[in-house]
């Protein structure tokens, strides 16, 4: 037993010194740092209203409580969503109860050493009470009390209120602006994890409105609890100054009441500096970090930190202040600046080029190769300078999400793999002017402006709003770009509101819907074909090479595409083909001898299965007029008179308009023989009509007619002078 013993304490003091030092390894003094200082912050504070202060310590934290009122007054004026000073309440609540913890330290010295003379309660309280009081006692409580009553009964009660009405409209805004996500994430703008992102985003507004209707009452009664220690302070200092001191009443008031003025307005001032920043906030919340980060991170922009020091040197240059105290400080502060000014400057300039992709890499500039002349990207996006900041930094996850989904809502409603996006700086281009190109063509171009919104007007709308007067991109209907001041009043008169990203993605959208029939290569459908080889693969051999060609079939599903018949079903249109006899047919007619095996392919893109189909119908005599003219010029032109023409189309837009306002789409069934021909001839002005054939129209739906085109005298009198 002698023996085991030395053996078992060197065994348990090795185990201890291994633990102590895998503790000390593993030790993150940073992440302890972030973590920490709050807790102990908060303990300090309680130790504060507890323990009694050295007079130094009461002067570092007065001044520490005035920078910490300026800074949150900076953040406020350079926020411009109240969400991204999130933990404002928070911060206000540390604040004022950092205030109150001062209060009941600077009272105990007050009440406790105020007999010394003036500077028992330390140099700020000593110079505030000076500088205010200025040998009148009666202007310095006037001013304590007006200061008290322009916090309490203006600024606070105002903020107060907001907070009240913010919270309440925000809440009744959260489900237009959930249907709104909904939206968009049904038109593939959106994908689910950023339409997760914005739920949460609304959500947190709403709380963060409700946390600040409660915590203005934190910066009432933060007034009212410096009025009443002023009052403690004068009626307490001056008993315990003439009962246990001895001292004169002039005597006694001279000190206590100048101590207690200047103990005040240490404290009001911040107070009134909070109230200020908490107006702010609620006039222009929570995130998944902890607050201590939240706030090291808001807090630490050069901003706010330089004007906080140029206040705390201003102070220190006022007569009977403390100014070595507060010139240390304003040094600090000033040094703080610098180091955070330094590092936004240092990560502007790591990356002020565009993401193009992500997978590329980095070249010699020096080397000039083919791939630097040559663009042999399928969709392109070039953007003005000004349009950089969309793809860079926190908005360029927006963006290119935006994009993916539109590809991948494309890609599903169309049949193939839409192509990745490049997207591109182009200095030669207009500061705000984008281009979507399509291989080498310019497929569209517009102007939007990164700090504007668009607002489109409502039916209900009534006001001007003072904008960029535009056209919408995807739709051509009458916009504004409004300045970001003009939202709320934009949304109370019934304008839909519309981010810039939102507006280049859509219009993307809409070019790429269009234009699907270009961008579908040989490339793309032998990739398609691959893919149906794995669960048909007698289907594929038979039919491609064998019976068509690769490059037949590609110009058969590009003539598809063209009318935005969906070629997702291949499998379908393969048989088909495989029935047919393709020799000496050209895909034109290939396409439209398949459309009808497409027919409920092609309308459940329009209209619900189990929905009503609104038809419109051309009249007899106008139907003959139509087929006499394509069995004339043997075209699929339509080659008609043109007044008649012009007939023909105002009836169309008019009934099409009418369909649109009840939310229907416009459906034109003619001849078969005619189909094509019809199609192509309102391509250009009305590329939203459906044209089918009655072949084209399935025998177990429902079918309601609109209206019969050609019915009037107009046409009558234009087929007589046929």
């Amino acid at each position: 037993m002698a023996c085991n013993l030395p053996l078992s304490l060197g065994l348990a003091e090795e185990n201890a010194l291994e633990t102590v030092r895998a503790v000390f390894l593993d030790f993150d003094s940073k992440g302890f740092a972030r973590t920490a200082a709050l807790p102990i912050g908060v303990l300090a504070l309680m130790a504060m209203m507890i323990l009694p202060l050295p007079v130094y310590l009461l002067d570092t934290f007065f001044i520490t409580n005035i920078i910490l009122s300026l800074l949150v007054l900076m953040v406020a004026v350079n926020t411009q969503r109240p969400l991204d000073f999130s933990s404002f309440p928070n911060l206000l609540l540390l604040a004022t109860v950092l205030r109150l913890a001062l209060n009941v330290a600077s009272t105990r010295i007050v009440l406790s050493q105020g007999h010394e003379g003036p500077d028992a309660a330390g140099k700020v309280i000593k110079a505030f009470g000076d500088f205010v009081v200025a040998g009148n006692y009666a202007v310095g409580i006037f001013v304590f009390v007006i200061l008290v009553i322009i916090n309490l009964v203006v600024i606070t009660k105002g903020a107060g209120r907001v907070s009240e009405v913010s919270a309440r409209f925000t809440l009744d805004a959260m489900p237009g602006k959930q249907m709104a996500i909904d939206a968009d994430l049904n038109a593939g703008l959106l994908s689910p994890e950023e339409a997760t992102s914005r739920r949460a985003e609304i959500a947190s507004e709403a709380d963060f409105y409700g946390s600040m209707d409660g915590a203005s009452k934190f910066v009432k009664g933060d007034a009212v609890a410096g009025l009443l220690i002023l009052v403690i302070n004068i009626i307490g200092g001056l008993i315990i100054g003439i009962a246990q001191h001895n001292l004169a009443f002039s005597d006694a008031a001279q000190t206590y009441i100048l101590l207690s003025i200047g103990d005040g307005l240490v404290a009001q001032v911040p107070s009134l500096l909070l109230s200020i920043a908490t107006a702010i906030i609620v006039t222009r919340v929570s995130s998944n970090h902890i607050m201590s980060e939240q706030i090291g991170e808001q807090i630490g922009i050069s901003k706010a930190w330089y004007p906080a020091a140029g206040v705390v040197m201003f102070l220190g240059l006022v007569p009977g202040m403390p100014n070595l105290l507060f010139a240390a400080f304003a040094i600090l502060t000033l040094g703080v600046a610098f180091y955070l000014r330094k590092a936004e400057l240092n990560q502007k300039n790591e990356d002020d080029t565009l993401l193009e992709d992500a997978n590329d890499q980095s070249s010699d500039e020096s080397v000039i190769e083919v791939e630097d002349v040559t663009d042999n990207a399928k969709v392109s996006l070039l953007l003005g300078y000004k349009l950089v900041e969309l793809v860079q930094n926190e908005n360029s996850s927006k963006l290119l999400s935006r994009i993916t989904s539109v590809r991948r809502d494309i890609s599903r409603s169309m049949g193939f793999v839409i192509p990745g996006v490049r997207v591109r700086d182009e200095l030669e281009l207009e500061p705000n002017k984008y281009q979507i190109k399509l291989g080498q063509t310019i497929a569209a171009e517009d102007l939007i402006y990164p700090s504007h919104k668009l607002a489109i007007p409502g039916e209900s709308s009534r006001t001007k709003l003072n904008g960029i007067e535009v056209k919408d991109p995807t739709f051509g209907v009458d916009a504004l770009w409004i300045e970001e001041a003009l939202v709320p009043q934009a949304n109370a008169d019934d304008y839909v509101i519309i981010e810039p990203d939102a507006v280049l993605a859509t219009h993307l959208s809409q070019i790429l819907k269009k234009h699907a029939y270009e961008i579908l290569s040989q490339d793309d459908v032998q990739a398609l074909l691959d893919n149906l080889a794995e669960s048909s693969p007698s289907l594929v051999e038979a039919t491609v090479p064998k019976h068509i060609q690769l490059t037949t079939l590609t110009a058969v599903l590009r003539n598809l595409l063209s009318e935005r018949v969906p070629i997702s079903d291949l499998r379908k249109i393969l048989e088909r083909l495989s029935s047919m006899n393709v020799q000496n047919v050209s895909p034109m007619d290939l396409a439209e001898a398949l459309r009808p095996n497409l027919s409920r392919l092609i309308l459940q893109q329009f209209v619900g299965v189990s929905s009503t189909l609104p038809i419109l119908l051309f009249a007899p005599d106008l139907e003959k007029i139509l087929m006499q003219a394509v069995q004339q010029h043997g075209t699929d032109n339509l080659i008609i008179d043109g007044s008649l023409a012009k007939s023909i189309q105002q009836s169309i837009n008019q009934e099409s308009e009418k369909l649109s306002m009840k939310g229907r789409p416009a459906i034109l069934v003619v001849a078969p023989q005619i189909r094509r021909s019809v199609s192509m001839f309102f391509r250009p002005s009305m590329p939203e009509l459906i044209v089918l054939s009655f072949s084209e129209l399935p025998d177990d739906r429902n079918i309601e007619v609109i209206n019969t085109i050609g019915q009037t005298e107009a046409i009558t009198t234009e087929q007589g002078d046929k």
